[in-house]
C-alpha cells in the first residue's frame, strides 16, 4: 500500500535549508495497522503530511497504491486525497466545522465530492459509538466525542488508506483506549490500512508493527511477538519491549541506526569497533591504545 524508498524532503527558505527526511525507507501492506513513533522534530509528521499529499517530496520514491507521489500533478493530487486518503488530525478544528451537527460535518466532504450518502454517513457514527448523538452540534459534544466524529469523517469517501496524527493527543486514557479499539475493529471490519503517529508508547504497542524514526531515516522496527493479540484483551500491557521483538533497519548499502540508548551504555561515541565471528555481528566501544 505505501512503498518509501530514499524519501527526501528539504526545506528552503532564502538562507536556511533543513532536511526533514534524509532517503528514508519503509514498506505497509495493504490492510496493515502500524504505527510510528519518534522525537519532536524526527521527521514522523513530514512522513505523514507527503503520505497525505499535504506535502511534497524533494526526492527518492513514494508510492501509495496506483499513486506516484513524486510525479503526481496537482490535478490529480485533489483526486488523490479526495479518494485515496483520509486524514486525522489532533486539532478537532482541522477535521470539524463547529456550526454544523455531527451528521452534517461527515456528509460535508461527500457533498464536495459530489454524492452524499445519508445513510453510510449514519453508519460511520454508528461505527464510532455516536448513533445517538449524530443530530448534536459540536458544542454538545465531548472532545472525545468530536474526534470520533473526525474517524468517521475521515472515512466518509471510502480511502484505502488512514492517516492519524496523533490522533490521541488531546483526550483521556479512558478515550484514548476506545479510539484505538475503533481502528482495530475499522481495521478488521473494512480492511482500511491505518497509519499512526504517536508518541504515546502505551497506543503503539496495541498494534502489531511499530516503525522508529531517528533524524529523518528508519531507524528500528517493533514487531509484536503475538501479532493481532490486542494487550487489553490478554489483561498485560506492558511496555512495547515486553510484547515486541526490536530490529535494526538496514539501507541498502548496508547502514544501520544503533539506537542512542544502547550506544549511551556502552560508551560508544563517534566510533565503534565491529567484529564477525562467523555468526554474528558484535558491535562495542573501540579499544583503548597504550
Amino acid at each position: 500500500m505505501i512503498q518509501c524508498e530514499g524519501l527526501v524532503k528539504i526545506y528552503k527558505t532564502e538562507d536556511l535549508e533543513v532536511v526533514a527526511l534524509h532517503g528514508l525507507n519503509i514498506n505497509v501492506q495493504p490492510g496493515e495497522l502500524m504505527a510510528i513513533i519518534g522525537n519532536s522534530g524526527s521527521g514522523k509528521s513530514t512522513l505523514l503530511n507527503i503520505l497525505g499529499g499535504l506535502d511534497r517530496p524533494s526526492a527518492g520514491q513514494v508510492r501509495v497504491g496506483e499513486w506516484n507521489l513524486l510525479k503526481i500533478t496537482d490535478e490529480e493530487l485533489v483526486e488523490y486525497k479526495r479518494r485515496t486518503v483520509g486524514f486525522i488530525w489532533q486539532n478537532n478544528g482541522r477535521n470539524l466545522l463547529p456550526y454544523l451537527s455531527a451528521l452534517e460535518n461527515v456528509e460535508m466532504p461527500m457533498m464536495l465530492g459530489g454524492k452524499v450518502d445519508r445513510d453510510y454517513a449514519k453508519q460511520l457514527l454508528e461505527a464510532v459509538g455516536l448513533g445517538a448523538r449524530m443530530n448534536n452540534k459540536l458544542h454538545q459534544l465531548s472532545g472525545g466525542e468530536q474526534q470520533r466524529v473526525a474517524i468517521a469523517i475521515s472515512l466518509c469517501n471510502r480511502p484505502k488508506l488512514l492517516l492519524a496524527d496523533e490522533p490521541t493527543g488531546s483526550v483521556d486514557t479512558e478515550t484514548s483506549d476506545m479510539i484505538m479499539s475503533i481502528f482495530r475493529r475499522l481495521n478488521k471490519d473494512t480492511g482500511v490500512t491505518i497509519v499512526i503517529v504517536t508518541h504515546d508508547m502505551s497506543l503503539a504497542s496495541s498494534v502489531d508493527r511499530v516503525v522508529a524514526i531517528r533524524d529523518g531515516m528508519t531507524s528500528t522496527e517493533f514487531v509484536k511477538r503475538n501479532p493481532g493479540l490486542d494487550a487489553s484483551v490478554s489483561g498485560f500491557k506492558g511496555s512495547i519491549r515486553d510484547e515486541h521483538e526490536e530490529y535494526v533497519v538496514l539501507d541498502r548499502a548496508g547502514r544501520l541506526q544503533v539506537p542512542k540508548a544502547y550506544l549511551e551504555q556502552l560508551g560508544i561515541a563517534g566510533k565503534a569497533s565491529m567484529e564477525f565471528d562467523g555468526e554474528k555481528i558484535i558491535i562495542k566501544a573501540p579499544r583503548k591504545l597504550g
